[in-house]
């Protein structure tokens, strides 16, 4: 029986490697993956899934007005099972039509992404994921001073962590690190000791 799968992790987990090492190994066995990332991931120039490390693998780009399942239904039939990176950024209704699909089609789904924002929020994706996915682990990252990181903090221009605006701001290793959420709350506290509201 075919499963929705959650995996999420903070920034910098390798959440993004482990998609397209998970790629790898469908292809590896002779099946045929459908990879998929939301287009509000526009850090590329092109339609690609670029980790860190220097992997890549072309993808096809969704909007959020897509319907997933009609896609899938309407063009993909053949493959045999669908990754999605940055799955944090479907709408919730995408992620109903992959849960469908899973269940219609008895075909894994494995959506990598990030579990909330820079305030600890929840993403739309990754909460409804966490309601409806078969199976939910966490890849684990770091913060610097050791401990588990869980909070994605943003950063200003000036090096401060911003602790307010948009949910979204797509960007990279230079406006975001991830961290233990005593160290961002050690931040905050110091930032505003100094009269600095980010």
């Amino acid at each position: 029986m075919a499963k929705l799968y959650f995996k999420y992790g903070a920034m910098g987990s390798s959440k993004t490697a482990q998609a397209l090492i998970t790629k790898f190994n469908y292809e590896e066995r002779g099946m045929k993956v459908l990879l998929l990332k939301p287009a509000l991931d526009n850090r590329e120039e092109k339609a690609v899934v670029r980790s860190r490390i220097g992997l890549e693998a072309p993808c096809l780009m969704v909007p959020d007005d897509m319907d997933l399942y009609k896609l899938y239904m309407d063009h993909y039939t053949d493959r045999d099972v669908v990754i999605v990176d940055e799955c944090q950024f479907l709408t919730e209704d995408q992620v109903d039509q992959l849960g469908n699909l899973v269940l219609d089609r008895d075909i894994p789904v494995l959506c990598f992404g990030l579990r909330t924002d820079f305030l600890t929020h929840l993403f739309p994706g990754s909460k409804r994921l966490l309601e409806i996915a078969e199976s939910v682990s966490e890849i684990k990252s770091v913060c610097r001073c050791g401990a588990k990181a869980t909070v994605n903090a943003r950063f200003d221009d000036n090096g401060n962590v911003v602790y307010r605006g948009a949910q979204i701001l797509i960007g990279s290793n230079s406006r975001y690190e991830a961290m233990c959420r005593s160290c961002w709350l050690k931040r905050k506290k110091e930032q505003e000791e100094k009269g600095i509201i980010s």
